[in-house]
């Protein structure tokens, strides 16, 4: 008799091996106290990758710019009563994008200038890029399209004009109002600063990204949904970065995911994006050559073998747990605090904290209960899979909340594995109060502590507080694949650019330190350094931020023409 049964990835040739790789590569990039992941041990100024990627040849198309943008208050994107949708349109399209990708402004310092940006990346490299694939809409094109968005222009460059096939197959996957966005990564962008260990970050920022897609969309009342069946090779195909000849002798750039973008919220979308809309996307007709970044680059052996061993397959959907019901404080009143626009367009890293500044406990709560996988709210209303990442939190400055090491255990069915693999000595006392699951682990200062597992770096224990964020590692690869140690790390971006915003919006800042000692955290909860079972994926901190009075602000976009900055309209 056939059995249905079918083997765990870890269990199917190949995929085994392909698992085994990965743990390799995780392990051989670990930085250890006296022993740093093999980087390139200096700065080649001269290949220093352009930040920019743009394509000659094709169509670029402006996009307005709305300075008063009319978004809601940010508190109220996290309230079960939805903000009123905004119509898909160049203006709501380019503040989506602006407040998603876009920059935030320019910083400079003895004549040298760079850009912020509204996605945070790992030492401002950016290696994530953005396409979306819209239907016709007014002022940009009669036909549907695929277009690379040029942050710097704040523009629209059509790649690829779709043909009638692929016009009609759009047209039954997606409903009215729905299109689709995209994100890749130059991995190099990030390789030439960090050697072998840029693979995870790169990770990192494609989370710090979607985290960025779903609360812009949330502020105009619209929701990005995953499409986490597709493979990289159907990713690649929607977004033309499997073009060769398009890429040809500059560096290539590897298909991340694609999300749908729903501007009306009535809509039921379950895209079936079908091998027909890719064979169509692919037969439409494309433009443009890419830029090249750096004149030459140095190829990294141990990111090239991680990129094939994380090749994501088409894949079935996941089931959906409900949890919404998790423990978690009720909802905070909307404060008096800026529009969301205003906390997303002030979002900025911090480089030091001044070690005096805390945070009431009712704020320290409110930050934690939105990193919570609560999927009535963004950016968890974005995903499918289940969560597989536990914050390890070293309590600093919380009034009303001594100091100590605690974990805020965001899956409770995980909990007692995860009590398991620690060390017996802690005393896991719930912090009731919070109505959450979070565990005070041991009180006690732990400044350096956090300092140290931080790679001594005294931001970690001059703020608030700081976490490390702790993967379900060996589950989560044996059931879903190799592929999903990438989706691990875009877990800790979301998690990341949650914290970014709730920062902001509690007058305090935060920044994502990748560089830390994986180990030494793992030393510090009593985990089997023999086993892998559990690791330590991105750490973070948040506190009072010390300013670089040497560093003069400019304007985001005030290197574009006056009149390229629409009149403000409250209805955007």
């Amino acid at each position: 008799m056939a059995s249905n049964l079918k083997s765990p990835p870890s269990e199917v040739p190949g995929v085994a091996d392909a698992v085994a790789r990965v743990r390799t590569y995780h392990q051989r990039t670990k930085h250890l106290p006296g022993h740093f992941a093999p980087g390139p041990g200096y700065l080649d100024w001269a290949n220093q990758p352009d930040p920019f990627r743009r394509f000659s040849g094709v169509r670029m198309v402006e996009l307005p710019l709305v300075p008063d943008d009319g978004t809601p208050p940010y508190d109220s994107l996290f309230h079960s009563r939805e903000s009123p949708s905004q119509p898909l349109t160049a203006e709501s399209l380019g503040l989506f994008l602006e407040l998603s990708l876009g920059l935030t402004a320019w910083k400079e310092f003895q004549g040298t200038r760079w850009a912020l940006r509204s996605n945070p990346s790992s030492g401002n490299l950016h290696p994530t890029e953005g396409y979306v694939v819209l239907p016709p809409l007014a002022s940009l094109s009669d036909r549907g399209g695929v277009y690379h968005y040029a942050p710097r222009e704040h523009a629209l460059e059509q790649r690829c004009i779709l043909n009638k096939a692929a016009m009609g197959t759009l047209g039954v996957v997606l409903p009215a109002g729905v299109f689709l966005v995209g994100l890749t990564s130059v991995h190099w962008r990030e390789a030439w600063k960090y050697g072998e260990r840029a693979y995870r970050y790169c990770q990192h920022d494609v989370g710090h990204a979607l985290g960025a897609l779903c609360i812009a969309a949330a502020a105009l009342g619209w929701r990005v949904a995953l499409v986490s069946t597709l493979s990289d090779t159907e990713v690649a195909g929607l977004l033309g970065v499997d073009r060769t000849t398009d890429f040809n002798d500059v560096e290539a750039e590897h298909p991340d995911l694609i999300a749908t973008v729903i501007t009306d919220p009535a809509s039921a979308v379950t895209p079936n994006l079908t091998k027909g809309l890719v064979a169509g996307v692919r037969a439409s007709h494309w433009a443009g050559k890419a830029n090249r970044l750096s004149p030459d680059h140095v190829d990294w052996a141990d990111i090239a073998a991680v990129e094939v061993a994380t090749v994501k397959p088409h894949t079935a959907s996941l089931p959906l747990r409900d949890l919404a019901a998790s423990g978690k404080p009720a909802q905070r009143p909307i404060r008096d605090i800026p529009r969301s626009a205003a906390i997303i367009r002030q979002r900025r890293s911090a480089v030091d904290m001044d070690a005096r500044t805390g945070l009431s406990l009712d704020a320290f709560f409110g930050m934690l209960a939105r990193t919570l996988p609560d999927r009535l709210h963004p950016p968890w209303t974005a995903l499918d899979f289940p969560p597989r990442i536990h914050l390890c939190l070293f309590v600093h400055r919380i009034d009303g909340l001594s100091p100590g090491l605690y974990v805020l255990v965001r899956d409770e069915a995980r909990l007692d594995a995860f009590r398991t693999a620690c060390h017996d000595r802690f005393t896991w006392g719930h912090v009731e109060s919070s109505c959450m699951p979070l565990y005070a682990l041991a009180l006690g200062d732990c400044q350096e502590a956090a300092a140290h597992a931080s790679c001594f770096q005294a931001i970690a224990g001059d703020s608030a507080f700081s976490l490390g964020m702790v993967a379900d590692f060996t589950r989560t690869l044996e059931e879903d694949g190799a592929w999903a140690y990438r989706r691990l790390f875009w877990e800790t971006g979301l998690i990341g650019q949650v914290l970014y915003l709730e920062a902001e919006a509690a007058g305090v800042r935060s920044t994502g330190m990748g560089c830390y000692f994986d180990d030494v955290v793992h030393q510090l909860l009593g985990i089997d350094l023999s086993d892998d079972a559990w690791q330590s994926l991105y750490h973070f901190t948040v506190g009072g931020a010390v300013d670089d009075d040497r560093l003069t602000t400019l304007p985001a976009y005030g290197h574009l023409p006056p009149e390229r900055t629409s009149p403000g309209r409250s209805g955007i």
